[in-house]
């Protein structure tokens, strides 16, 4: 009898063992993490085909474009997670699958393409491959495949870059032929975070018309952000939504177009976790902790300010939440955004619509953001003054009827005007500005915008040479800026509404622009804004914009020669504790051009990098040849790497009009900033080398004099779409990220790695 068991043993295990089903969530999401997530995000995604998450993936994909200037109509809202729950529901919206059919589903035949056109390894791509992101984007349904690939065969996935590797493809094929089942269990709190969430939900759904009110306010300044807990420990993040159940149940989210639209049911503010791979590009962080929820109850709750009602909706309501939440007071809704500046800051700057040049085509490349001191905004102080003006403060765009837009915007734009007039006068009635009106709060006092075309970042602490412009941000300009920029505006509106977007942020930056320049000198003022708004940029301060105050003294003792440079050397000395990001790269005074704390081989490489910071492109003419956000990665003897940002600054004449960007240019004034950290979502390209061939690397950018010495440095030390290495390099950025700011960590965007 033993025998025969050891026998029978011995044949089963012989038989050729079925292998267990591709899982979805262990072994295929990491490959569209690493291989697909980098373009396949947000909603600049091609063909919105998200596979971020299980979700996406099923969702599938469709040929209406999110981004599309021209619509006369807004289009019908298709963010994941949020306008539908199943498969059936994105089906009825106009999305196809791209993973039915087994080895003839999209995805499949996707990647045969990309498999059988692989770019040549290391090699640029072919000129005629459109790899820009304005590129159309066919989106060919399963039965238009076959004339799609025949023309263009250069369209496989992952679309112009190293492809997958051969474990990578069998895998996905496998899946595919299998069925594509999707698994895996979403993404829950732990028990520290219920226990706050529980916190936080408690507090946003108090009764009462005060309680509401502030409930209210606080949604609306958070629904974009990436909350977490515990400093992040766990990797978690959660989303403010408006749900039609209360604690304790599921979620049921209410999709409204905007968050401060019309709920049309009761509902109750709720946390939910933040589903799928989080990306760079929307991941904008805020932290809950007990110490914010005591915040907010000293902010908000401490005085003694009533309310009788919470207003209703409308259309009203959204254009001007200074008479929305007049009742709260404003010094406790400045406050609270002054405490966490960068994020708002970087609500509307980076922005989590993934191209913004609506928004970013009206600030220039490089420049530095103050604030004005609670202690000195008169909107806060001056409780007539603030009765007077508030009317004046309402935001356009909420009428997106196209016939109707010159005399909305006129409207509007008449309305801003006498709110400007009526600032100007009261505040020639006021102290003097001086650096008491400055505020100096914390490490979001001072903060750092770079633009790359239409993308941009913020980051705490002054980086970079001094800026041809500065922002002096008050109250109303911050606030206008956020409602304008975040909570009014609607990424899938029609032309009208965008039209009057940029229109009345290009006049918010003037504001800031103007209130910066009441801290200069009377008499330099003038000079400095025809420095601002060169060429045509005259015609629209004559024409659009409010005069400046060129009367009333400033309380800064500045030399006429150069103020403004004089007050930047002022605030880095006087707030040089606040300075979050000190920067002895770019701004070097004593020869020693390197990070104090930095190890001594790191010191070295910052030092030989110094000589290519803040350089114009008259002393460093390979600027010309560098994309607007470029990468280097620098690999040190003992196995550490260094990243560094080299950023191209372009300069403009001026940043006042819609139209004709390119036009106002002005190459011979570009500058270049490098600073040690990743300060782009979007890598215009890498350069990898090691620590021995620093010297070589900027002694080769220092003597580049043309395209033909810029392609040496690409073909020595470049990393090519198509380069083998492509895929680690380029994660590696994030995985620095990752080590440096965990929170912050995120799979960054390559739709804008260029072909050089």
């Amino acid at each position: 009898m033993p025998i025969f068991f050891l026998l029978l043993a011995s044949l089963l295990l012989s038989l050729p063992l079925s292998a267990a089903p591709v899982s979805y969530s262990r072994e295929v999401q990491p490959i569209l993490t690493q291989k697909c997530v980098a373009c396949h995000a947000c909603y600049d995604a091609p063909c919105q085909l998200n596979l971020g998450s299980a979700a996406g993936a099923q969702r599938g994909a469709t040929s209406v474009a999110v981004y599309n200037g021209k619509r006369i109509e807004a289009q019908a809202t298709t963010r994941l997670f949020v306008d539908a729950r199943t498969e059936e529901g994105w089906r009825a919206s106009g999305f196809h699958s791209v993973l039915a059919g087994g080895d003839a589903a999209l995805v499949a035949r996707m990647l045969e393409l990309g498999r059988a056109h692989a770019p040549v390894p290391g090699a640029r791509l072919p000129d005629d491959l459109d790899i820009g992101i304005y590129r159309d984007n066919q989106c060919p349904t399963p039965e238009q495949f076959d004339d799609f690939a025949r023309r263009n065969p250069g369209a496989g996935m992952p679309f112009a870059v190293s492809g997958l590797s051969d474990a990578e493809y069998a895998t996905l094929r496998r899946w595919l032929a299998e069925g594509a089942r999707l698994d895996g269990e979403p993404v829950l709190a732990n028990a520290s975070e219920a226990a706050q969430i529980a916190e936080w939900e408690a507090l946003f759904n108090r009764p009462g018309a005060r309680e509401q009110l502030v409930a209210r306010w606080l949604y609306e300044h958070l629904f974009i952000a990436h909350l977490y807990f515990d400093a992040g420990a766990g990797g978690r993040f959660f989303e403010l939504v408006r749900s039609r159940t209360p604690s304790g149940e599921p979620v049921d989210v209410i999709a409204t177009r905007r968050p401060n639209d019309d709920p049309g049911a009761r509902f109750f503010y709720r946390l939910r976790p933040v589903q799928g791979v989080i990306v760079h590009k929307t991941h904008i962080t805020y932290a809950l902790s007990p110490r914010k929820l005591a915040r907010v109850e000293e902010l908000f709750f401490a005085g003694d300010w009533t309310t009788d009602a919470v207003p209703g909706y409308g259309p009203q309501r959204r254009a001007n939440p200074f008479e929305t939440f007049a009742a709260i007071p404003a010094q406790a809704r400045y406050q609270f955004m002054l405490d966490d500046a960068e994020y708002f800051v970087r609500t509307f700057i980076r922005g989590p619509v993934c191209r913004g040049q609506i928004a970013t085509d009206v600030i220039r490349d490089h420049f530095w953001t103050l604030f004005q001191a609670p202690a000195h905004d008169l909107y806060l102080l001056d409780a007539d003054y603030r009765e007077r003006v508030t009317p004046l403060l309402a935001l356009p765009g909420q009428e997106d009827d196209l016939a109707r837009l010159p005399m909305v915007w006129h409207d509007y734009r008449r309305k801003l005007s006498a709110y400007e007039r009526a600032r100007s006068e009261a505040y020639s009635h006021q102290p003097w500005p001086s650096w008491s009106h400055v505020w100096a709060g914390n490490d979001n006092a001072l903060l750092s915008i770079f633009r790359q075309h239409d993308s941009a970042s913020v980051r705490k602490g002054l980086i970079g040479a001094v800026p041809q412009t500065l922002w002096w941000l008050d109250f109303p300009l911050l606030e206008r800026t956020y409602y304008q920029l975040v909570v009014n505006f609607d990424v899938f509106g029609n032309v009208s509404h965008q039209a009057q977007t940029r229109l009345y942020f290009d006049l918010i930056r003037n504001g800031a622009e103007q209130n910066f320049l009441r801290l200069m000198p009377p008499d330099a003022r003038q000079a400095i804004l025809h420095d601002w708004y060169q060429e045509g940029g005259l015609l629209k301060l004559w024409l659009n914009y409010e005069r400046i105050d060129a009367e009333t003294p400033t309380g800064l003792r500045l030399p006429s020669d150069d103020p403004k440079g004089a007050f930047a050397a002022l605030l880095l000395e006087r707030y040089g504790t606040l300075n979050a990001r000190p920067d002895p790269l770019n701004r070097c005074s004593n020869g020693r051009c390197y990070r104090a704390k930095a190890a001594p081989a790191v010191r070295q490489i910052d030092q030989r990098l110094s000589a290519l910071a803040a350089r114009p492109l008259a002393e460093l003419p390979a600027i010309e040849f560098l994309p607007e956000a470029t990468l280097l990665r620098v690999e040190l003897d003992g196995g550490e790497r260094e990243v560094y940002s080299l950023l191209r600054n372009r300069a403009h004449s001026n940043v006042a009009f819609m139209l004709g960007e390119s036009l106002r240019y002005q190459p011979e004034k570009d500058t270049l900033t490098l600073y040690p950290e990743v300060l782009s979502s979007y890598p215009n390209f890498l350069f990898s080398l090691r620590e021995g061939e620093v010297n070589a690397f900027v002694a080769s950018l220092q003597q580049a004099r043309s395209a033909a010495d810029f392609d040496l440095i690409v073909q020595r030390w470049g990393v090519r779409r198509s380069d083998p290495r492509y895929w680690n390099l380029f994660h590696d950025l994030s995985a620095h990220i990752r080590e440096t700011q965990p929170v912050e960590t995120g799979v960054l965007d390559m739709n804008r790695y260029q072909n050089l």
